[in-house]
């Protein structure tokens, strides 16, 4: 006699609880993508799973026992000469009693359901510290680019021994609708900043996400990249010309991801204004706006691509650049409109797609920036063009290899410009870089980099030590 329908019915209810939780668990919104904190949400839900089908199990040996009890029952009726009938009352009768007895034991107490694990620390705060040994033939808090005015956070760290910028974070999921995310930054003369500090749709139809705030812009290939993500201790020429090492500002940002099998996203923002190339806040508060689109997919089971193009269109009002020659008492001034171009495109490399052991991933972009105004009360109206490609290549696991070429180049400038900082003398900008790498961990990290910085008129040979390590729920890191 199988089990009876009310019975499987009850189980089927018994039941529900804990696949109703289990799917809500897997439905939660996890802002922060960390090994760590999925590995421990998969051990919560396997706990809930063996616990309850410990309690189904328990249930249904008690419905067997049961049944047990009544073909006994049926048996003992049949011995004594009772009718099958008397028989079958009696079977039923069992049957109800253990129904009863089921219907009066005590719910099983439901375990708490686990938390998204952005939200596991209400909010999540994690920590990045950063520190330098720099040595090198010349300064390097002063750095040059000849042809170029550059803003105050073009330069690298100082000589000798120094913290480079660290950052605390907090981040969490604000409600079905929203996430928001707070990045505190300190420079190394103990300046804390607001790097961001903006609200994220999470369930916004039809592919959209919406941003607001003040956060990183999704430009280019590194900038919306946190200094402790870059494969390398320093930007690359190009970043620290056109965009003062990163462009972060304060606006609005949509991205569109287009339901296609191969990945393609469509973005565009609307900032304030007031962050290098821009300045002033122009145009009441809206001085830049952006576009960008990103495509990529799989080459096979081992690689894939990334492409990218953005654009940046500013307004400068009154934009205050250090005059590294002295050409105009220390202070160049630029007002006018700037324009640039990035062009992206990634490979990366990992045998079977587990990077764990070995992987190589190689990048390069190419900017084009046009440049018209008031510089220095002179007209002016300029072309600017730099690239850079690198690659990074792990042999083996915890062990890296880098190399990277940056170059950069100007067009010609008015002749009572000759002398100023947008004056190259005839120089061609360009920094040679390699490193190697040592991760004690995907938290850690120790780094040896050495560049031939060849950018302004005097070359400079630099060797960086770093190390970088991060603690506390950590968003995953982007392609």
């Amino acid at each position: 006699m199988g089990i009876p329908f009310k019975n499987r019915r009850l189980l089927r209810v018994a039941a529900l609880p804990a696949a109703a939780l289990l799917t809500f668990a897997s439905a939660t919104p996890s802002f922060a993508d960390q090994a760590s904190d999925l590995a421990a949400i998969r051990g919560e839900i396997a706990q809930m799973q063996r616990e309850y089908n410990a309690r189904i199990a328990a249930l249904e040996a008690r419905l067997k026992k049961a049944e047990a009890e009544a073909r006994a029952a049926r048996s003992a009726a049949a011995a004594a000469g009772k009718t099958a009938d008397h028989a079958q009352v009696t079977a039923q009768q069992m049957v109800q009693a253990a129904e009863t007895a089921q219907q009066q034991a005590p719910e099983p107490a439901a375990p708490p359901t686990p938390p998204s694990s952005i939200n596991s620390f209400n909010p999540g705060i994690a920590a990045v510290l950063n520190g330098f040994y720099t040595a090198a033939t010349k300064s390097t808090k002063t750095a040059s680019i000849a042809g170029f005015a550059l803003g105050d956070e073009a330069g690298g760290p100082p000589k000798g021994f120094s913290i480079g910028e660290s950052e605390v974070s907090l981040t969490a999921n604000i409600d079905p609708e929203m996430a928001g995310f707070l990045d505190f930054s300190f420079d190394r003369e103990n300046h804390p900043t607001v790097e961001e500090a903006y609200v994220r749709s999470i369930s916004l139809p039809w592919g959209f996400t919406a941003k607001a705030g003040r956060f990183l812009s999704g430009i280019g290939y590194l900038n919306e990249r946190h200094a402790h993500d870059w494969s390398f201790s320093d930007a690359p020429l190009p970043y620290r010309v056109f965009l003062n090492t990163q462009y972060g500002d304060d606006g609005i940002q949509l991205r569109w991801l287009a339901p296609t099998d191969v990945f393609l996203e469509f973005g565009g923002e609307w900032f304030r204004g007031d962050s290098y190339p821009a300045a002033g806040a122009a145009n009441a508060g809206q001085g830049t706006q952006t576009l960008f689109v990103h495509a990529g997919d799989d080459i096979n089971e081992s690689s894939s691509w990334l492409a990218a193009l953005s654009y940046l269109h500013s307004t400068a009002v009154n934009r205050q650049t250090d005059d590294i020659y002295g050409f105009n008492g220390g202070t160049d001034r630029f007002s006018g409109k700037d324009d640039l171009g990035i062009a992206t495109f990634v490979y990366k490399w990992a045998p079977g797609g587990n990077p764990t052991v070995r992987n190589f991933v190689a990048s390069g972009e190419f900017f084009y920036g046009h440049e018209h105004g008031l510089f220095d009360d002179v007209p002016i109206s300029t072309d600017r063009y730099g690239w850079y490609a690198q690659g990074v290549y792990q042999f083996m696991p915890q062990w890296s290899l880098g190399v990277r070429y940056a170059q950069m180049s100007t067009g010609a400038i008015p002749a009572a410009l000759n002398g100023s900082a947008l004056d190259s003398f005839g120089h061609t900008p360009r920094a040679e870089t390699a490193l190697v790498e040592y991760d004690t961990s995907e938290f850690g990290r120790l780094r040896l980099q050495y560049t031939h910085d060849d950018a302004g008129l005097k070359p400079n040979d630099e060797v960086l030590l770093q190390y970088t390590v991060i603690y506390g729920p950590h968003g995953a890191h982007r392609y």
